[in-house]
């Protein structure tokens, strides 16, 4: 399905007026390279969608939008652990309570988190302990020149914190089209961070993990349906462990988190709350005042205010701690992609 011109507004979380020459909702693979062959035809450019939950459209896009919406959930039970092969179009959210209803434990952790279930391994989403990483088994991703469906396993969608294969040798003319997921029967609950380290690990079950990440995040997270937003608009910074050192003297209650390769992460929703940023506007974005990582379309923001406002926040951040945040959003130009660290400069 394809039509002429057609707002993205609804299917752009943050809910910007934007528009693209064609729009095409493909619900099987096959659909997806009728829409990506016609684009090719046109000579446009083209990019795939899930729900728009991450990505920020800096004007309207002169090529064809393709949203992928391939559904279906197949279970398989194994001696250790049950595979779940997902379509990409399958919502996320929806797709952990399906889990756990029945009865299959291991994505407790990651509710909540907005968009599709194929957009998933492009970010190597994570929240409170666990990444999209721990729990994947294989990639399946569509050739779009060749027309081949190849299978990549975790190992070799090279994930790292926010970022996957998929954002680099794999971003252009290939298509996720399902993942596999393999969830351990074995459940060890991961209740390092926030309300979850409340939890009594001897009593706690998957629904009561589930029903606290549900509880904290819409505590902090404003609902994308109400107000536009993203969720997190930056990612947590890494940085050097002597840099760290330094900034624990002058702010002992400063969160960080040491990592496996020496680096520190910190919270960068907490260096931009000390900013006292909560609530700063730029036109018709602002910073969200729970959530200091979330800027949200205030008031009929338009994708400048919302670029404007990131540029803001990083500068009073990097002047106060000298750390450089950077977007985790996908900035998507006219054209195509764009570099977001660049674009906010």
């Amino acid at each position: 399905m394809s039509s002429p011109h057609t707002s993205l507004k609804s299917f752009n979380t943050l809910g910007l007026e934007i528009s693209a020459q064609a729009l095409y909702i493909a619900d099987t693979p096959e659909a997806i390279i009728t829409a990506w062959q016609a684009t090719q035809q046109a000579n446009l450019p083209f990019i795939i969608l899930g729900e728009g939950s991450n990505v920020l459209f800096l004007e309207d896009f002169t090529g064809g939008v393709i949203v992928n919406a391939i559904k279906g959930i197949t279970l398989e039970e194994q001696d250790e652990a049950w595979q779940l092969h997902v379509g990409a179009g399958e919502n996320w959210h929806e797709l952990v309570e399906y889990t756990l209803k029945k009865g299959i434990t291991g994505l407790e952790n990651l509710a909540l988190i907005p968009g599709m279930s194929g957009s998933a391994p492009i970010q190597n989403i994570g929240a409170y302990g666990i990444e999209f990483k721990d729990v994947c088994h294989y990639v399946d991703v569509l050739n779009l020149s060749t027309q081949k469906r190849v299978r990549l396993y975790r190992e070799e969608c090279k994930f790292g914190y926010r970022d996957s294969i998929f954002k680099h040798e794999m971003k252009d003319n290939y298509a996720i089209v399902a993942i596999g997921l393999r969830l351990a029967k074995q459940w060890k609950p991961v209740l390092n961070y926030g309300d979850l380290a409340k939890l009594n690990p001897a009593t706690v079950c998957a629904w009561d993990v589930f029903n606290a990440v549900c509880h904290m995040r819409q505590s902090k997270l404003p609902d994308p349906r109400v107000t536009g937003n993203v969720g997190s608009f930056f990612k947590n910074p890494l940085i050097a462990q002597d840099l760290a050192e330094i900034l624990l003297k002058q702010w002992p209650n400063m969160p960080c988190y040491p990592q496996a390769n020496g680096e520190v992460k910190l919270a960068a929703g907490w260096l931009i709350d000390q900013c006292n940023l909560k609530g700063y506007q730029v036109g018709g974005a602002a910073v969200h005042r729970q959530q200091a990582l979330v800027l949200i379309n205030e008031n009929h923001a338009t994708p400048q205010d919302i670029v404007a406002l990131a540029h803001q926040v990083r500068n009073y951040v990097g002047d106060k701690f000298n750390v450089w945040l950077e977007p985790e959003v996908r900035f998507i130009g006219g054209q195509g992609e764009r570099d977001a660290v660049e674009v906010i400069s």
